[in-house]
């Protein structure tokens, strides 16, 4: 049963860990890595923060959304997605139809440290970090509870969040390594 059926959408807030854990269990799984935000820079030229700034988060939206559809047709992978696009009707639609959502939860303390390492979170520039990740995190997490599963990321090697990715797809008969 080491055969992936359906693509894996990590989701989850900015500063989850859902790139560097998703690489990691893509790794694991031997199955390809796509990050959607990577994705999205690759296809409008330019970065995120930039997108933002020209065109506003609507456009930088519609393209997150067409992109993630995009991936969503490809062969069985594991999915990083940015952090708002599961706030998308459309979006989490997809996922839910196309492939099995995880929840990569994350305690705002652990967030707040991840995000302070780069300077690329167009969301957080207009005022506190702190009270803008909670104030995302309570709009987002009855969304992001509509997951699949969930699994916790706290503040250590993200490896051990892959170990607990891998134990719950065991536990599920969804994915077991070979």
């Amino acid at each position: 049963m080491g055969q992936l059926t359906r693509t894996i959408a990590l989701v989850g807030m900015m500063g989850a860990g859902k790139s560097s854990i998703g690489r990691r269990l893509a790794s694991r799984m031997k199955v390809k890595f796509h990050d959607a935000d990577t994705e999205i820079e690759h296809a409008a030229g330019c970065p995120i923060p930039e997108i933002f700034e020209r065109y506003g988060e609507p456009a930088f939206r519609d393209c997150e959304r067409k992109v993630i559809s995009r991936l969503l047709g490809e062969p069985p992978h594991v999915l990083a997605t940015g952090g708002g696009a599961f706030m998308e009707a459309e979006t989490r639609a997809r996922i839910r139809e196309l492939a099995l959502s995880i929840w990569i939860k994350a305690p705002v303390d652990v967030l707040l440290d991840r995000v302070k390492r780069k300077d690329n979170r167009p969301l957080l520039k207009n005022g506190d970090p702190r009270e803008i990740l909670e104030r995302l995190l309570k709009e987002r997490e009855p969304i992001y509870a509509e997951a699949d599963l969930a699994v916790e990321s706290e503040n250590g090697p993200h490896s051990d969040t892959v170990d607990r990715i891998v134990g719950v797809l065991a536990e599920r008969g969804i994915w077991v390594a070979p």
